[in-house]
């Protein structure tokens, strides 16, 4: 049976602060096939995810290119979005989450003991299925995240507002109606919203789940054109069930199953030529 992924909870697991500083500039390479370097932003190691006793992911040891697009596929409840969400922590948020192994981003241990999860969560921005624009105006969305960090310039406000919408691809269809509701946007421009939210504090990493499935195919278009834009900037995670999708905006597949990694690899090669029967069985349509 599929494992299945519990409801996120409002309750928050209480760790010491620390701050998230830099690691010291060593960093892993993977290979190219043309023989080029590139560096791995985001690593785990053997790592086991449980709920209670349930266990979720088995022994993930999985590298994140950076500025590369990087698909997670398989069935649902397969682990996908769980291991997603390893990544900036948001498995904090649910009771009775056990984790073991480890995760980095530039090498360093994100579940070490004083972590500061703000910071961390500042520096991997996450975008959800669903958009979840706030009952704000389109300004005081994108404005939120420096806000809280601290800015209180107005002039540096908008010029960070400005460039966020820029990069998600939606200033010109909102630049005259900053100050309105966020919730008159379509469903495709609120999703480009909480993409240029996520963008305006400056993240590294952006993780994406299943940020299209819920839109007309129009948007999903908008939406697949503006990951393969960013991606010179930006190294993005995304979970979709949507082969087609991952075929066309990823660089790298992942393919997961009952909570654990079965192949990953160029994506051409995932779907053309993979080395598992159960990928082939998994991209093919034969199961899933």
């Amino acid at each position: 049976m599929p494992i299945m992924e519990p409801p996120v909870a409002e309750e928050v697991v209480t760790r010491s602060p620390a701050v998230f500083t830099q690691a010291p500039e060593v960093r892993a390479e993977t290979s190219s096939k043309n023989g080029s370097s590139n560096s791995v932003k985001v690593s785990s190691r053997d790592l086991d995810l449980f709920y209670g006793t349930k266990q979720a992911l088995s022994k993930i040891s999985l590298d994140i290119v950076e500025r590369r697009v990087t698909a997670l596929i398989g069935p649902s409840g397969c682990g996908k979005s769980t291991y997603l969400r390893t990544l900036n922590r948001m498995n904090d948020l649910i009771p009775g989450v056990r984790i073991a192994g480890r995760v980095e981003i530039d090498g360093i241990d994100i579940y070490q003991r004083g972590l500061d999860v703000v910071e961390l969560r500042k520096r991997i921005g996450m975008v959800f299925q669903k958009s979840n624009p706030f009952p704000k105006s389109i300004w005081e969305n994108v404005a939120y995240g420096p806000k809280v960090l601290g800015e209180r310039q107005k002039a540096r406000l908008h010029e960070i507002v400005e460039t966020s919408l820029q990069k998600a691809a939606i200033w010109e269809e909102v630049k005259d109606r900053l100050h309105h509701s966020a919730f008159g946007l379509s469903g495709g421009q609120q999703q480009r919203l909480c993409i240029a939210r996520a963008l305006a504090v400056e993240p590294d990493v952006l993780l994406m789940d299943e940020p299209a499935s819920a839109l007309d195919p129009i948007s999903t278009a908008k939406i697949e054109e503006l990951i393969f834009n960013l991606k010179k900037n930006y190294t993005i995670i995304i979970v979709t069930h949507n082969m087609q999708q991952a075929a066309r905006v990823s660089d790298t597949t992942a393919f997961f199953y009952m909570g654990e990694l079965i192949e990953v690899g160029d994506t051409r090669d995932i779907f053309t030529n993979p080395v598992k029967k159960q990928t082939e069985d998994y991209v093919t349509g034969r199961f899933g």
